[in-house]
């Protein structure tokens, strides 16, 4: 079928390949390097506990037949491995079938860890990492030009995500209507960046510029996605534009980068090798009939499961990051439906001392992304996910987002669990562990021009209230 492909967009499919597979590699280190505290045999929700009441239907993945943190670990850095391969160019120098083998695997892969993940993996960045990868399964490597199938459900998924993310927006929060959700989000967002202070203290006539902005990004540029060259690209470069923006002035994992990657498969190819000064690329040898009809197959399928997130768009009652299916197939996205206007902050400390007086000295633990030193500027993370720093942005809201597993957080600071205090930055009580540990909950706020020249803090804090009187391990 003369249709069938699209040779013009050789170059963004390799940029949008090696791109995603990067991604792939960040997720699958991330696990790697977490899962023990977490989600481990002793973690804080541990795999084995899950899924002896989960049953595969609904949460499909390996680990429902075993489990143990070697396997865990030998199949995240497996995972890894296969990304890298990826990334250096191996699903391109393979036979076609192998190729989609490998993205199968990365998919499949990737979906076992999700689905035992629990709260620690609820974020819409994985099913979206997901839905991606298994795309990519269709792309075709170099022996083959890119379907243009696939490249338009490509579009799709980026469309849902930026066109549900602006719904969600107007629908929710009336900061949004009036355009001063940014007097508040660079401060107030999850796990702000080095320049986050910077953002926040932009004229307020620039913010409300940026909220109007956002809403052109993501309620009327997403259309242009499924018109003629050269419009697309202009299309998909806005889109860029503005995820760099956001990439420039928060840490939301890997959500804005991998909406870049998506972005690619809009960007005329033949556009951009010139503006690159690369050789004009010849026609590959035409497509397997068995891959065109895999590619036909993949495409009815997310026509068909694109029913319900289409009636969640239409929805007054949208839902934002939701998938449904086990697969994370055909999801729904969006973020930021509602805008926090202040920021709080779960101080967690610790003592050594057996006896708790007016003059116990309390040591704080030093997280790696959330805010804590106020003398501390912001670190830069993305796209590598700090899962326990941004569930902590959630106990700081509520203490139910935090009930099934700060208790446990804190039962592991009072033991000194080596793979707990691996996730933090500072850890108070090297040679001992605590008697006791207490949490606290302080307002944060940006400090001003004028109070970071005299202090030298980013952050001015005062203390609200307890969030955990101190506990200690009962005696035996």
């Amino acid at each position: 079928m003369e249709w069938f492909t699209a040779s013009g967009y050789w170059l963004s499919r390799l940029f949008l390949t090696r791109a995603l597979a990067a991604i792939y590699l960040v997720g699958f280190v991330s696990a790697a390097l977490q899962f023990r505290a977490l989600i481990g045999e002793r973690g804080m929700l541990p795999v084995p506990q899950y899924v002896a009441y989960v049953p595969p239907r609904r949460a499909p993945s390996v680990f429902q037949f075993h489990y143990s943190d070697r396997f865990f670990a030998a199949w995240a850095w497996t995972g890894a491995l296969l990304s890298a391969a990826v990334v250096a160019g191996a699903a391109d120098a393979v036979p076609l079938g192998a190729a989609m083998a490998m993205w199968a695997a990365l998919w499949v892969l990737y979906l076992s860890i999700v689905n035992v993940g629990q709260t620690w993996y609820s974020f819409g960045w994985e099913s979206l990492l997901l839905e991606a990868g298994f795309l990519a399964v269709f792309l075709g490597n170099a022996r083959t030009d890119p379907p243009v199938l696939t490249l338009w459900l490509m579009r799709w998924l980026l469309f849902r995500v930026e066109f549900g993310a602006g719904l969600i927006k107007l629908r929710g929060d009336p900061c949004w209507r009036d355009l001063t959700c940014l007097y508040y989000h660079h401060e107030t967002q999850p796990m702000p960046g080095p320049l986050s202070w910077f953002f926040h203290r932009l004229p307020r006539p620039l913010h409300r510029v940026e909220t109007a902005a956002n809403h052109v990004a993501q309620l009327v540029v997403p259309f242009g996605l499924f018109t003629p060259q050269p419009v697309a690209s202009v299309a998909a470069g806005l889109i860029i534009c503005t995820q760099l923006w956001l990439v420039a002035s928060g840490n939301f994992s890997w959500l804005n980068w991998l909406t870049i990657v998506l972005a690619l498969s809009a960007v005329d190819g033949t556009a951009l090798a010139e503006l690159l000064g690369l050789p004009r690329h010849a026609p590959a040898a035409p497509a397997p009939i068995w891959f065109e009809v895999l590619v036909l197959a993949a495409a009815v399928l997310v026509v068909v499961l694109s029913w319900w997130p289409v009636r969640n768009l239409l929805s007054a009652r949208q839902r934002m990051n939701m998938s449904f299916n086990a697969f994370h197939l055909v999801n729904t996205y969006g973020a930021f439906g509602s805008i926090n206007r202040s920021r709080y902050e779960v101080v967690v400390e610790g003592t050594d001392e057996e006896g708790l007086t007016e003059d116990t000295v309390w040591k704080e633990y030093g997280f790696r992304g959330k805010p804590g030193d106020p003398r501390r500027l912001p670190r830069q993370f993305a796209p590598y996910h700090l899962r326990l720093d941004w569930l902590m942005w959630f106990a700081g809201i509520s203490p139910g987002y935090a009930r099934e597993w700060f208790g446990p957080f804190v039962e592991r600071l009072l033991t000194a669990d080596p793979a707990t205090l691996r996730l933090l930055r500072h850890n108070p009580f090297p040679t001992a562990p605590p008697t006791h540990v207490r949490a606290r909950l302080y307002l944060y706020r940006f400090t001003t021009w004028r109070e970071l020249r005299e202090t030298g803090c980013w952050w001015h804090r005062t203390l609200v209230r307890e969030y955990l009187p101190p506990a200690r391990l009962a005696r035996p």
